[in-house]
């Protein structure tokens, strides 16, 4: 019987280590309504604290690239689950709205970062040659599964008891995952004697990056990045990409749906619905990423997911379960399906070396997106007392970014 190349090992581990840190982070959509209920806040302060999260872990994501470069990454994983096991622990005893700004918006937005933003593309580019684009499609999968897939149990768990289950539940996979990282990550395919997955001969080295400082690693990509008109196509889309996802339909969709009359745990059902079609989707689209043209992936994906964002307004308006259904299926296929592309389009640019930092900064747009969704549609809610513009102008916002995609020309490999 062949053995199990030790490559696929280290993608489940990082598979259940994303779905881990999504659970701790997107939690939020179902702690929104408990915490404006037990102490009092305003909904668009709370809105705030997980919009902080949102951006800082994409804002950490190229110095998370670096320290990768410079630490290690077996023990960047494990100082990454550490901060986020400790955000979890702190919110017991948070009291005040600042508490949960730190909590939730610093320790557990950068605790998450490593994970959520670039470790995808670094496993991919260091333990595979071949099945890059499938490696990445299961990886970035993993994101959006994880922050949905359970949703339903925290939320019956907060109607039926309290959100501080709900927060224990979190704790304990934490700790478990933790443990895993600890005894069977690796490092590099060296360690265990072997090549990447796919590669038949040894190949030279990567420029060994360990006396380097991170933070010039991190802007010295950022410099030779900037010149560059792909980075900032790619950029502004991954902006409207965070925007349209995680910010608005992670954070306020229960919400919304809860404004309409719609049980919690139907709600937080149908988000976990889209993380089962996400799975499906995004690891079709990493496969699709390594046999056609990244540019018009993107602009069907951005082109429908803008048509989803529109019919969702229509669907609650009608009170229909079966549109709702028929928006989680078409929505979830669409979630994150734009990160394998994305992510293959860097690294035909910048080379395998670099991209994983320059992905980082891409990814930063995005979370920055993200952040302006999550504070924006409580924001607006907060004005109008209905999240329909925050969701209509979401859709419109995607068939731009299915512009922006087509302009991006294939370029030579940055040296």
């Amino acid at each position: 019987m062949k053995q199990i190349h030790y490559s696929w090992i280290i993608l489940l581990i990082a598979f259940f280590s994303i779905i881990t840190a999504g659970i701790v982070r997107s939690s939020s959509g179902v702690f929104i309504v408990p915490f404006e209920r037990e102490f009092g806040w305003d909904r668009s302060v709370i809105s705030l604290a997980f919009a902080v999260s949102l951006f800082l872990y994409g804002l950490s994501g190229p110095f998370m690239a670096a320290l990768i470069e410079v630490v290690g990454l077996k023990k960047m994983m494990l100082y990454a689950m550490a901060t986020l096991l400790s955000g979890v622990v702190l919110t017991f005893f948070m009291e005040q709205s600042w508490q949960l700004i730190v909590i939730w918006g610093i320790i557990i937005g950068l605790g998450s970062g490593l994970f959520l933003t670039v470790l995808s593309p670094y496993i991919a580019n260091r333990w595979f040659e071949k099945r890059r684009g499938l490696a990445v499609g299961i990886l970035t999968a993993s994101t959006a599964t994880g922050q949905l897939v359970l949703l339903p149990v925290l939320a019956i768990i907060i109607e039926h008891s309290s959100w501080r289950w709900a927060i224990g539940l979190i704790m304990v996979l934490s700790l478990i995952m933790f443990g895993i990282i600890l005894f069977f990550m690796k490092n590099t395919p060296d360690e265990m004697g072997l090549l990447p997955y796919g590669l038949e001969e040894e190949r030279p080295a990567l420029a060994a990056n360990q006396k380097q400082n991170p933070i010039v690693m991190a802007f010295q990509a950022l410099g030779e990045a900037v010149k560059v008109k792909a980075f900032w196509l790619l950029a502004g889309s991954f902006f409207i990409c965070g925007l349209s996802t995680s910010g608005l339909i992670g954070t306020h969709f229960i919400s919304y749906c809860i404004s309409y009359g719609i049980p919690v745990v139907t709600a937080a059902s149908m988000l976990s619905f889209m993380g089962i079609f996400d799975l499906i989707g995004t690891t079709v689209s990493g496969w699709l990423s390594d046999r056609f043209d990244n540019r018009w992936l993107l602009f069907w994906y951005y082109s429908l997911r803008g048509a989803s964002l529109l019919l969702l307004p229509y669907a609650l308006a009608e009170g229909s379960i079966g549109l709702l259904v028929l928006f989680s299926v078409f929505y979830g296929l669409d979630w994150i399906a734009t990160v394998p592309p994305t992510i293959s389009i860097s690294r035909q640019i910048f080379g395998v070396e670099k991209s994983g930092i320059v992905y980082g900064w891409i990814f930063a747009s995005h979370q920055a997106g993200a952040a302006v969704a999550a504070y924006g549609g409580g924001l607006i809610f907060n004005i109008f007392n209905s999240y329909t513009w925050a969701f209509f102008l979401a859709g419109v916002f995607c068939a731009v970014a299915s512009l922006f995609v087509l302009l991006i020309k294939k370029e030579k490999v940055i040296s």
